[in-house]
Protein backbone atom coordinates (compact mmCIF):
# COMPACT_ATOMS: atom_id res chain seq x y z
CA UNK A 1 0.00 0.00 0.00
CA UNK A 2 2.78 2.12 0.23
CA UNK A 3 4.16 4.56 -2.17
CA UNK A 4 7.37 3.01 -2.67
CA UNK A 5 8.56 1.10 -5.88
CA UNK A 6 8.86 -2.87 -5.35
CA UNK A 7 12.27 -3.97 -4.57
CA UNK A 8 12.92 -1.12 -2.38
CA UNK A 9 14.65 -2.43 0.40
CA UNK A 10 12.97 -1.27 3.61
CA UNK A 11 12.54 -1.90 7.49
CA UNK A 12 9.06 -3.32 8.77
CA UNK A 13 7.52 -2.89 12.55
CA UNK A 14 4.57 -5.32 13.12
CA UNK A 15 3.41 -4.18 16.32
CA UNK A 16 -0.36 -5.27 18.11
CA UNK A 17 -2.01 -7.20 20.69
CA UNK A 18 0.49 -9.86 20.75
CA UNK A 19 3.46 -9.21 18.22
CA UNK A 20 5.94 -7.37 18.59
CA UNK A 21 8.75 -7.88 15.94
CA UNK A 22 11.08 -5.50 13.19
CA UNK A 23 11.41 -6.97 9.66
CA UNK A 24 14.14 -6.41 7.24
CA UNK A 25 12.84 -6.63 3.62
CA UNK A 26 15.49 -6.66 0.51
CA UNK A 27 15.38 -5.79 -2.94
CA UNK A 28 14.79 -9.82 -4.15
CA UNK A 29 11.53 -9.23 -1.21
CA UNK A 30 12.96 -11.57 1.01
CA UNK A 31 12.01 -10.91 4.55
CA UNK A 32 14.15 -10.97 7.45
CA UNK A 33 12.87 -11.13 10.93
CA UNK A 34 15.49 -9.02 13.23
CA UNK A 35 13.75 -9.51 16.59
CA UNK A 36 10.96 -10.22 18.48
CA UNK A 37 11.49 -7.23 20.62
CA UNK A 38 8.37 -7.26 22.98
CA UNK A 39 6.16 -10.02 23.25
CA UNK A 40 2.42 -8.65 24.04
CA UNK A 41 2.93 -4.72 23.16
CA UNK A 42 -0.46 -3.37 22.56
CA UNK A 43 -1.52 -6.16 25.40
CA UNK A 44 0.31 -4.70 28.24
CA UNK A 45 0.08 -1.29 26.95
CA UNK A 46 -3.99 -1.67 27.39
CA UNK A 47 -3.50 -3.84 30.10
CA UNK A 48 -2.41 -0.79 32.50
CA UNK A 49 -5.63 0.77 31.65
CA UNK A 50 -7.65 -1.83 32.93
CA UNK A 51 -5.45 -2.00 36.18
CA UNK A 52 -6.77 1.31 36.97
CA UNK A 53 -10.19 0.94 35.61
CA UNK A 54 -12.71 -0.56 38.28
CA UNK A 55 -15.29 -2.12 35.98
CA UNK A 56 -12.46 -4.66 34.35
CA UNK A 57 -12.32 -7.97 35.29
CA UNK A 58 -8.97 -8.51 36.35
CA UNK A 59 -9.71 -12.38 36.15
CA UNK A 60 -10.02 -12.13 32.21
CA UNK A 61 -7.37 -13.82 30.04
CA UNK A 62 -6.75 -11.05 28.02
CA UNK A 63 -7.23 -7.11 27.91
CA UNK A 64 -9.82 -5.07 26.17
CA UNK A 65 -9.25 -4.79 23.02
CA UNK A 66 -10.81 -0.60 23.04
CA UNK A 67 -8.04 0.00 26.02
CA UNK A 68 -5.70 1.08 24.11
CA UNK A 69 -6.67 3.66 22.52
CA UNK A 70 -8.19 4.83 25.51
CA UNK A 71 -4.94 4.77 27.19
CA UNK A 72 -3.47 6.66 24.50
CA UNK A 73 -5.99 9.24 25.02
CA UNK A 74 -5.38 9.14 28.63
CA UNK A 75 -1.32 9.42 28.38
CA UNK A 76 -2.15 13.30 26.63
CA UNK A 77 -2.93 14.20 30.09
CA UNK A 78 0.67 13.23 31.35
CA UNK A 79 2.39 16.57 33.04
CA UNK A 80 5.50 14.75 34.39
CA UNK A 81 8.54 12.27 32.43
CA UNK A 82 10.02 10.70 35.76
CA UNK A 83 8.30 7.48 37.62
CA UNK A 84 8.35 6.98 41.25
CA UNK A 85 9.79 3.97 42.90
CA UNK A 86 6.58 2.52 42.83
CA UNK A 87 6.04 3.47 39.54
CA UNK A 88 9.08 1.81 38.46
CA UNK A 89 8.14 -1.67 40.06
CA UNK A 90 5.08 -1.38 37.82
CA UNK A 91 6.84 -0.80 34.39
CA UNK A 92 8.46 -3.23 35.67
CA UNK A 93 5.58 -5.80 36.18
CA UNK A 94 3.93 -4.83 32.80
CA UNK A 95 7.16 -5.02 30.51
CA UNK A 96 8.71 -8.58 31.88
CA UNK A 97 9.70 -10.92 29.79
CA UNK A 98 7.05 -13.81 29.91
CA UNK A 99 4.94 -15.44 27.02
CA UNK A 100 1.93 -14.32 28.15
CA UNK A 101 1.28 -11.62 30.80
CA UNK A 102 -2.10 -12.49 32.61
CA UNK A 103 -4.29 -9.91 33.79
CA UNK A 104 -5.22 -11.46 36.79
CA UNK A 105 -1.10 -11.54 37.47
CA UNK A 106 -2.69 -7.55 38.10
CA UNK A 107 -3.53 -9.04 41.97
CA UNK A 108 0.04 -8.63 43.02
CA UNK A 109 -0.04 -4.92 42.60
CA UNK A 110 -3.87 -5.00 44.56
CA UNK A 111 -2.17 -2.40 46.84
CA UNK A 112 -0.99 0.03 44.63
CA UNK A 113 -2.77 3.22 44.48
CA UNK A 114 -3.50 2.97 40.88
CA UNK A 115 -5.42 -0.68 41.01
CA UNK A 116 -8.96 0.32 40.45
CA UNK A 117 -8.22 3.81 40.68
CA UNK A 118 -10.58 4.62 38.00
CA UNK A 119 -9.54 6.86 35.37
CA UNK A 120 -9.90 10.49 36.21
CA UNK A 121 -7.23 10.33 39.17
CA UNK A 122 -4.43 12.85 37.90
CA UNK A 123 -1.71 10.26 39.07
CA UNK A 124 -2.92 7.80 36.69
CA UNK A 125 -2.76 10.56 33.84
CA UNK A 126 0.44 10.90 34.45
CA UNK A 127 2.10 7.81 34.59
CA UNK A 128 0.03 6.58 31.44
CA UNK A 129 2.19 9.16 29.88
CA UNK A 130 5.46 7.75 31.58
CA UNK A 131 4.27 4.09 30.67
CA UNK A 132 3.72 4.73 26.66
CA UNK A 133 6.91 6.52 26.26
CA UNK A 134 8.71 3.69 28.22
CA UNK A 135 7.37 1.22 26.38
CA UNK A 136 7.98 3.15 23.04
CA UNK A 137 11.63 3.62 23.88
CA UNK A 138 11.88 -0.38 24.31
CA UNK A 139 11.60 -0.94 20.27
CA UNK A 140 12.92 2.89 19.40
CA UNK A 141 16.26 1.59 21.61
CA UNK A 142 16.58 -1.49 19.68
CA UNK A 143 15.66 0.56 16.58
CA UNK A 144 18.94 2.73 17.30
CA UNK A 145 21.16 0.23 17.88
CA UNK A 146 20.42 -2.29 15.06
CA UNK A 147 18.95 -0.56 12.52
CA UNK A 148 21.23 1.92 10.66
CA UNK A 149 20.83 1.46 7.35
CA UNK A 150 18.36 4.79 7.04
CA UNK A 151 15.81 3.29 4.73
CA UNK A 152 12.30 3.50 4.83
CA UNK A 153 10.08 2.19 7.71
CA UNK A 154 6.73 0.42 7.39
CA UNK A 155 4.01 0.02 10.10
CA UNK A 156 1.47 -2.62 10.32
CA UNK A 157 -0.38 -4.06 13.36
CA UNK A 158 -2.89 -2.19 16.20
CA UNK A 159 -0.45 0.26 17.28
CA UNK A 160 0.32 1.80 14.45
CA UNK A 161 -3.11 3.75 15.38
CA UNK A 162 -0.92 5.38 18.05
CA UNK A 163 -0.38 8.77 16.47
CA UNK A 164 1.98 9.89 19.58
CA UNK A 165 4.21 6.49 18.55
CA UNK A 166 4.39 7.37 15.11
CA UNK A 167 5.38 10.95 15.37
CA UNK A 168 8.10 9.77 17.71
CA UNK A 169 9.25 7.31 14.66
CA UNK A 170 9.36 10.02 12.40
CA UNK A 171 10.95 12.68 14.44
CA UNK A 172 13.78 9.96 15.55
CA UNK A 173 15.55 10.58 11.92
CA UNK A 174 16.51 6.75 11.93
CA UNK A 175 14.39 6.62 9.02
CA UNK A 176 14.28 7.85 5.15
CA UNK A 177 10.44 7.76 5.06
CA UNK A 178 7.58 6.53 7.75
CA UNK A 179 4.44 4.60 6.40
CA UNK A 180 1.66 3.66 8.21
CA UNK A 181 -1.48 2.59 6.60
CA UNK A 182 -5.01 3.86 7.99
CA UNK A 183 -5.96 0.58 7.97
CA UNK A 184 -2.70 -0.74 10.23
CA UNK A 185 -4.83 -2.59 12.69
CA UNK A 186 -6.98 -5.54 12.09
CA UNK A 187 -9.03 -3.84 9.95
CA UNK A 188 -6.60 -4.18 7.14
CA UNK A 189 -6.50 -7.88 7.48
CA UNK A 190 -9.11 -8.58 4.10
CA UNK A 191 -7.10 -6.44 2.20
CA UNK A 192 -3.19 -7.41 3.44
CA UNK A 193 -4.94 -11.16 2.74
CA UNK A 194 -5.69 -10.47 -0.60
CA UNK A 195 -1.98 -8.51 -1.27
CA UNK A 196 -0.25 -11.44 -0.31
CA UNK A 197 -2.41 -13.70 -2.76
CA UNK A 198 -2.19 -11.14 -5.32
CA UNK A 199 2.16 -11.65 -5.07
CA UNK A 200 1.91 -15.40 -4.69
CA UNK A 201 -0.15 -15.80 -8.48
CA UNK A 202 1.63 -12.82 -10.19
CA UNK A 203 4.88 -11.53 -8.31
CA UNK A 204 3.42 -8.28 -7.86
CA UNK A 205 2.65 -6.78 -4.65
CA UNK A 206 1.56 -3.40 -5.50
CA UNK A 207 -2.08 -2.43 -5.55
CA UNK A 208 -4.15 0.36 -6.83
CA UNK A 209 -5.74 1.81 -3.67
CA UNK A 210 -8.35 4.86 -2.50
CA UNK A 211 -8.78 5.37 1.45
CA UNK A 212 -12.92 6.10 0.18
CA UNK A 213 -13.24 2.21 -1.48
CA UNK A 214 -16.37 1.14 1.09
CA UNK A 215 -19.75 0.71 0.02
CA UNK A 216 -22.12 3.09 -1.23
CA UNK A 217 -24.64 4.68 1.04
CA UNK A 218 -28.34 3.07 1.23
CA UNK A 219 -30.74 6.03 0.91
CA UNK A 220 -34.19 3.48 0.45
CA UNK A 221 -35.78 2.67 3.38
CA UNK A 222 -38.63 4.13 5.40
CA UNK A 223 -38.34 6.63 8.08
CA UNK A 224 -40.61 9.54 9.27
CA UNK A 225 -39.52 12.54 7.60
CA UNK A 226 -41.86 14.83 9.70
CA UNK A 227 -38.75 14.60 12.59
CA UNK A 228 -37.03 16.96 9.72
CA UNK A 229 -37.27 20.37 8.01
CA UNK A 230 -35.21 19.42 4.57
CA UNK A 231 -33.00 21.75 2.83
CA UNK A 232 -31.02 21.57 -0.90
CA UNK A 233 -27.89 23.56 1.10
CA UNK A 234 -24.90 24.68 -0.27
CA UNK A 235 -21.85 24.41 1.07
CA UNK A 236 -21.77 28.06 2.96
CA UNK A 237 -25.17 27.24 4.37
CA UNK A 238 -23.41 24.61 6.03
CA UNK A 239 -20.83 26.39 6.91
CA UNK A 240 -22.80 29.00 8.26
CA UNK A 241 -25.03 26.42 10.49
CA UNK A 242 -21.49 25.09 11.90
CA UNK A 243 -20.71 28.08 12.76
CA UNK A 244 -23.73 28.47 14.22
CA UNK A 245 -22.71 25.45 16.70
CA UNK A 246 -25.09 23.24 15.17
CA UNK A 247 -23.55 19.54 15.11
CA UNK A 248 -24.35 17.46 11.84
CA UNK A 249 -23.61 14.43 9.87
CA UNK A 250 -22.07 14.19 7.04
CA UNK A 251 -22.13 11.35 3.83
CA UNK A 252 -20.18 11.88 0.63
CA UNK A 253 -19.41 8.78 -1.61
CA UNK A 254 -18.20 5.56 -0.26
CA UNK A 255 -17.41 5.36 3.40
CA UNK A 256 -13.57 5.17 4.42
CA UNK A 257 -11.33 2.10 4.96
CA UNK A 258 -9.83 1.98 8.61
CA UNK A 259 -11.45 2.69 12.03
CA UNK A 260 -11.13 6.53 11.70
CA UNK A 261 -13.29 9.08 9.78
CA UNK A 262 -11.71 10.49 7.48
CA UNK A 263 -14.43 12.88 5.60
CA UNK A 264 -17.19 10.75 4.14
CA UNK A 265 -19.12 8.98 6.80
CA UNK A 266 -18.08 11.86 9.37
CA UNK A 267 -19.70 14.29 12.76
CA UNK A 268 -18.93 17.78 11.78
CA UNK A 269 -18.62 20.74 14.00
CA UNK A 270 -17.06 24.06 14.95
CA UNK A 271 -13.82 23.50 16.53
CA UNK A 272 -13.95 26.62 18.84
CA UNK A 273 -15.26 25.66 21.75
CA UNK A 274 -14.73 23.29 24.66
CA UNK A 275 -18.34 22.64 25.03
CA UNK A 276 -18.43 21.35 21.79
CA UNK A 277 -16.00 18.33 22.61
CA UNK A 278 -17.94 17.81 25.53
CA UNK A 279 -21.23 17.58 23.73
CA UNK A 280 -19.35 15.68 20.64
CA UNK A 281 -18.45 13.07 23.30
CA UNK A 282 -21.94 12.49 24.87
CA UNK A 283 -23.32 12.31 21.32
CA UNK A 284 -20.69 9.62 20.68
CA UNK A 285 -21.55 8.12 24.32
CA UNK A 286 -17.88 7.65 25.46
CA UNK A 287 -15.68 8.85 28.68
CA UNK A 288 -15.14 12.85 28.19
CA UNK A 289 -11.24 12.19 27.99
CA UNK A 290 -11.05 11.21 24.80
CA UNK A 291 -9.96 13.94 22.53
CA UNK A 292 -11.86 14.78 19.18
CA UNK A 293 -9.63 15.44 16.00
CA UNK A 294 -9.90 17.69 13.69
CA UNK A 295 -9.82 18.37 9.71
CA UNK A 296 -8.03 20.47 8.01
CA UNK A 297 -7.45 22.33 4.65
CA UNK A 298 -4.06 20.94 3.35
CA UNK A 299 -2.69 24.25 2.73
CA UNK A 300 -3.49 25.66 6.42
CA UNK A 301 -2.44 23.09 8.51
CA UNK A 302 1.58 24.48 9.16
CA UNK A 303 -0.11 27.77 9.93
CA UNK A 304 -2.60 25.96 12.91
CA UNK A 305 -0.59 22.85 13.46
CA UNK A 306 2.91 22.64 12.23
CA UNK A 307 2.36 20.35 9.99
CA UNK A 308 4.39 21.98 6.85
CA UNK A 309 3.17 18.30 4.81
CA UNK A 310 -0.04 16.31 3.64
CA UNK A 311 -1.53 13.96 6.86
CA UNK A 312 -4.57 12.57 5.13
CA UNK A 313 -4.92 9.40 7.29
CA UNK A 314 -5.10 10.93 10.62
CA UNK A 315 -2.27 9.30 11.89
CA UNK A 316 0.27 11.65 13.59
CA UNK A 317 -0.26 14.44 16.07
CA UNK A 318 0.92 17.89 15.62
CA UNK A 319 1.35 20.90 17.97
CA UNK A 320 -1.44 23.35 17.97
CA UNK A 321 0.09 26.89 17.25
CA UNK A 322 -3.22 28.71 18.02
CA UNK A 323 -5.66 29.08 21.33
CA UNK A 324 -8.87 29.49 19.17
CA UNK A 325 -9.12 25.81 18.19
CA UNK A 326 -10.54 24.38 22.23
CA UNK A 327 -12.35 21.75 20.64
CA UNK A 328 -10.04 19.70 18.95
CA UNK A 329 -6.62 20.56 21.28
CA UNK A 330 -5.22 18.15 23.63
CA UNK A 331 -4.63 18.89 26.56
CA UNK A 332 -0.54 18.52 26.23
CA UNK A 333 -1.71 20.87 23.17
CA UNK A 334 -1.06 18.55 20.16
CA UNK A 335 -4.03 17.87 17.52
CA UNK A 336 -4.45 14.49 15.84
CA UNK A 337 -5.01 16.14 12.14
CA UNK A 338 -6.13 15.09 8.97
CA UNK A 339 -5.34 17.20 6.30
CA UNK A 340 -7.48 17.85 2.74
CA UNK A 341 -6.72 18.91 -0.46
CA UNK A 342 -9.51 19.43 -3.74
CA UNK A 343 -7.50 16.06 -4.97
CA UNK A 344 -8.24 13.99 -1.69
CA UNK A 345 -11.66 14.64 -0.87
CA UNK A 346 -13.63 17.68 -3.05
CA UNK A 347 -16.59 17.92 -0.90
CA UNK A 348 -15.38 18.23 2.68
CA UNK A 349 -12.76 20.48 0.48
CA UNK A 350 -15.08 23.04 -0.01
CA UNK A 351 -16.97 22.72 2.70
CA UNK A 352 -13.75 23.96 4.83
CA UNK A 353 -13.69 26.78 2.13
CA UNK A 354 -16.55 27.91 3.13
CA UNK A 355 -16.03 27.33 6.44
CA UNK A 356 -13.00 29.70 6.36
CA UNK A 357 -14.65 32.50 4.45
CA UNK A 358 -17.42 32.33 7.52
CA UNK A 359 -15.18 31.88 10.57
CA UNK A 360 -11.51 32.71 9.23
CA UNK A 361 -10.53 29.08 10.02
CA UNK A 362 -10.98 25.86 7.26
CA UNK A 363 -10.93 23.35 10.64
CA UNK A 364 -13.76 21.34 11.46
CA UNK A 365 -14.07 18.70 14.65
CA UNK A 366 -14.00 15.45 12.40
CA UNK A 367 -15.44 11.97 14.86
CA UNK A 368 -16.46 9.03 13.37
CA UNK A 369 -20.45 8.32 12.00
CA UNK A 370 -21.06 5.28 13.78
CA UNK A 371 -23.16 3.42 16.45
CA UNK A 372 -20.59 3.37 19.92
CA UNK A 373 -18.52 0.06 19.31
CA UNK A 374 -19.91 -0.47 15.81
CA UNK A 375 -18.68 0.42 12.19
CA UNK A 376 -19.81 3.70 10.33
CA UNK A 377 -23.55 4.42 9.27
CA UNK A 378 -24.36 3.34 5.78
CA UNK A 379 -27.89 3.28 6.03
CA UNK A 380 -30.33 6.12 5.69
CA UNK A 381 -32.54 4.69 8.88
CA UNK A 382 -30.01 3.94 10.79
CA UNK A 383 -28.45 7.67 10.68
CA UNK A 384 -32.19 8.58 10.95
CA UNK A 385 -31.99 6.87 14.24
CA UNK A 386 -28.97 7.74 15.28
CA UNK A 387 -29.58 11.67 14.89
CA UNK A 388 -32.68 11.54 17.14
CA UNK A 389 -31.35 8.98 19.55
CA UNK A 390 -28.16 10.49 20.15
CA UNK A 391 -28.62 14.56 19.62
CA UNK A 392 -27.33 15.49 16.46
CA UNK A 393 -28.97 18.81 15.18
CA UNK A 394 -29.31 17.11 11.42
CA UNK A 395 -27.44 15.79 8.80
CA UNK A 396 -26.15 16.13 5.24
CA UNK A 397 -26.53 13.27 2.67
CA UNK A 398 -24.71 13.82 -1.16
CA UNK A 399 -26.23 17.51 -0.22
CA UNK A 400 -29.18 16.81 1.05
CA UNK A 401 -29.78 18.51 4.29
CA UNK A 402 -32.26 17.17 7.00
CA UNK A 403 -32.85 19.32 10.15
CA UNK A 404 -33.98 17.70 12.97
CA UNK A 405 -36.76 19.90 13.81
CA UNK A 406 -36.59 19.09 17.83
CA UNK A 407 -33.09 20.44 18.36
CA UNK A 408 -32.80 22.84 20.37
CA UNK A 409 -29.74 24.30 18.80
CA UNK A 410 -31.83 24.20 15.45
CA UNK A 411 -34.48 26.09 16.61
CA UNK A 412 -32.22 29.23 18.17
CA UNK A 413 -30.51 28.65 14.59
CA UNK A 414 -33.77 29.18 13.09
CA UNK A 415 -34.50 32.09 15.15
CA UNK A 416 -31.23 34.03 14.83
CA UNK A 417 -31.44 33.73 11.06
CA UNK A 418 -35.35 35.13 10.78
CA UNK A 419 -34.14 37.97 13.06
CA UNK A 420 -31.09 39.14 11.14
CA UNK A 421 -32.85 41.74 8.83
CA UNK A 422 -29.46 41.87 6.92
CA UNK A 423 -30.06 38.19 5.75
CA UNK A 424 -31.22 37.20 2.48
CA UNK A 425 -33.21 34.37 2.38
CA UNK A 426 -32.21 33.81 -1.29
CA UNK A 427 -28.76 32.80 0.01
CA UNK A 428 -30.30 29.59 0.41
CA UNK A 429 -31.57 27.00 -1.96
CA UNK A 430 -34.42 25.63 -0.40
CA UNK A 431 -35.45 27.72 3.18
CA UNK A 432 -37.16 25.46 6.10
CA UNK A 433 -40.33 27.44 5.11
CA UNK A 434 -40.12 27.13 1.51
CA UNK A 435 -39.85 23.42 1.57
CA UNK A 436 -40.91 21.20 4.70
CA UNK A 437 -42.73 17.41 4.60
Amino acid sequence: MSNLPKGTPCYALVWEGVIGSFYEIDSALNITLLADVMREPGHRYALLYGLADPTFAKSADFSRFSDAGKLMALASYSKRSTPSAEEEKLIAFLLQDCPHLKPRECEEFRHSRYYNVGLDDPEFRNFAGIFSDKLFDVFHQFAKSNMKRGMPLLIAGGCGLNCDWNTKWKESGLFSEIFVPPVANDSGSAIGTAIDAQFHYTGNPKIDWNVYSGLGFVTTGSFDLTHYDLYEPDYEMIADMLANDLILGWVNGKYEIGPRALGNRSILAAPFRESTRVRLNEIKQREQFRPIAPVCLEEEAARWFGCEHASPFMLYTYSVRTDALAAVTHVNNTARIQTVSSETNRNLYNLLIAFKARTGYGVLCNTSLNFNGKGFINKITDLSSYTIEHGLDGFVIEGRGYMLKSSKTYQAYLRASNSNANRSRDCWAVTALGVRR
